[in-house]
């Protein structure tokens, strides 16, 4: 596997056990917010720095955005996790925290077995 593809296993795995042990539950530093899906998350190259220094270009997650939406303020929000498209961004506006939940969920399990059976062919 080449050394991207493991260090984007690792990032996503890491994401999934984020998630899966609340990660993103009420921050105690923002408290009066919703914390915001791989904003929040130790993933983000610009995590706890609200000078966002590291352009988002620079993140892992870009590979997952949409062509046409990379230039957003926030691209990661615009990665599709639903088969039908539907994006964070969605979610945020027609979804329920625990739907959104459910879907990276989803969208991130599928992700590592993509990247886990790349990884066993590149074995073979």
């Amino acid at each position: 596997m080449a050394q991207n593809n493991k260090a984007l296993l690792e990032l996503l795995q890491f994401e999934l056990k984020f998630l899966r042990d609340g990660g993103y539950g009420r921050s105690p530093r923002t408290s009066w917010r919703a914390t915001h899906i791989f904003e929040d998350s130790p993933v983000c190259p610009n995590f706890n720095d609200p000078s966002h220094p590291t352009p988002c270009e620079h993140c892992q997650l870009m590979q997952f955005v949409p062509r046409e939406r990379q230039e957003e303020a926030v691209p990661c929000r615009f990665i599709p996790l639903t088969p039908q498209g539907e994006t964070i961004e969605q979610f945020y506006r027609c979804g329920t925290q625990q739907e959104l939940e459910a879907a990276l969920e989803s969208w991130l399990q599928k992700q590592i077995e993509r990247l886990e059976r790349a990884q066993d062919t590149d074995r073979d």
